[in-house]
Order: structure tokens, then C-alpha cells, then sequence
């Protein structure tokens, strides 16, 4: 009997990379090894969503899984990125693990460079929802039971307002029709406290929003006292 390939999932605590995973658990393709996170210097929250290190640390303990952080330093570029990554992919091959998952869904060009990248030491990049209709993905998102919070918004390409809001019927519905309904091209990020792979529903409390370079609104999540 053929062995099952091992995976990294690549890990940010949001939605889309919890949806992926929880196709991967009742899969029969790829065993996931433990996940993996990239969390910003001088911030030590994970990139882009803006979630402490901390509350993601309690996340992967409700999955039960293990988790890896990378520290990338802020504004990071691509260079930065392939020197800082590149010494990890090389164990991850070395361990025998044969791919990268992603929860990437149509962006054509994200998904070239993952693959280039990864193709170039051997790796393969899977992408469990790839090509699916974004509004179909949110609607199965929110039925089967996953529960998140909006950390980050581009005010750019959507209100600040939405910031700090559950990710629920309502909010899927407000969205201005411009707005992917799965934030796909960078419009909002997640953070998700429970769902159907969760052991136990993740604590936090609500902390302030704040606004960085004039643009992104990010929604602070903090740890509650005693916990």
C-alpha cells in the first residue's frame, strides 16, 4: 500500500487556510505534518492579518496540531523573503515532506510563484480550493460551523467599520458588491476561533482598532487575563 504524502500547511489563522485544512484532515491524498506561520519583527503577530503570536499559538493547541513561526522582518521583499525561507523549505525536504498547501483560490500569479518556487527544490504546492466560486466557499465556511472574527481591513477597498465584525450571514451580505466575498484580493483577513476541527473554542477578548500606513485597519484580538 502506497504511503500518504506529508504537507506543511502554510498557516495565517484565517478563514480560507482553516477551510483548506479541514479538507486535507478528511482527505486520503496528504498527511499534514504541522502548520506553518510567518509573524512580523518588531510586531511578533502574523503577517498581514495582525493576530498575536500568542493567540495563535492557542489556536493550533484547539487543532491539536504543531505549529512553526518564521520571523520576517517588516516590508518585507521577495529577496528577504527567499533568503529568510529558503534554509526552512530545504529541511522541510530533507524530512521528508513533499508539499506546501495553501488556501489560495483563483489568484493566478500567487499561485505561479508558489509554485516556482517550491518547484525549484522539489516541493509541490496543492491547493484544496483552488477554482471554487468565492460566495459558494463563504456560504460553506459559515454552514459548517466555523466561527471568525475580521482583524484587518484595506480601507481602500472597504470600510473600517467592517473591522472587528463576525464573519456571519450578515456581514457576507453587507459586503458591497466590489468586495470578494472571501476577501481574496486582500480586502479583509480572519482569524477563526472555533469550527468543525477544533477541540475547544479559542478564548480572546476584544481589544482596540488602529489604523497603519493611513490604510490597513487592523482589529487587536488579546488573550484573556487568567487564561
Amino acid at each position: 500500500m502506497e504511503s500518504r504524502k506529508k504537507t506543511v500547511m502554510c498557516w495565517s489563522g484565517g478563514k480560507d487556510c482553516s477551510l483548506a485544512l479541514c479538507k486535507l484532515m478528511i482527505g486520503d491524498e496528504r498527511d499534514v505534518e504541522f502548520l506553518f506561520s510567518t509573524v512580523t519583527e518588531g510586531y511578533d503577530r502574523v503577517s498581514m492579518h495582525g493576530v498575536r503570536r500568542d493567540l495563535v499559538y492557542r489556536q493550533s493547541d484547539a487543532l491539536d496540531m504543531d505549529i512553526e513561526f518564521v520571523t520576517i522582518p517588516q516590508k518585507c521583499s521577495d529577496m528577504q523573503y527567499q533568503e529568510i525561507m529558503g534554509p526552512v523549505v530545504d529541511r522541510y525536504v530533507r524530512d521528508g515532506i513533499s508539499s506546501m498547501t495553501f488556501g489560495d483560490i483563483y489568484l493566478e500569479d500567487v499561485r505561479k510563484y508558489r509554485e516556482e518556487n517550491l518547484a525549484r527544490i522539489g516541493m509541490e504546492a496543492d491547493f484544496p480550493l483552488w477554482g471554487r466560486i468565492t460566495a459558494e466557499l463563504a456560504i460553506e465556511f459559515i454552514a459548517g460551523g466555523f466561527l471568525a472574527i475580521v482583524t484587518c481591513v484595506d480601507t481602500e477597498k472597504l470600510s473600517s467599520e467592517f473591522a472587528g465584525r463576525i464573519f456571519d450571514e450578515k456581514f457576507f451580505m453587507d459586503l458591497p458588491e466590489r468586495v470578494d466575498p472571501c476577501g481574496e484580493n486582500g480586502e479583509f483577513h480572519t482569524f477563526v476561533y472555533d469550527g468543525p476541527m477544533f477541540w475547544e473554542t479559542v478564548s480572546f477578548t476584544r481589544g482596540e482598532p488602529v489604523l497603519r500606513d493611513d490604510r490597513f485597519c487592523f482589529y487587536d484580538l488579546e488573550i484573556p487575563v487568567g487564561i
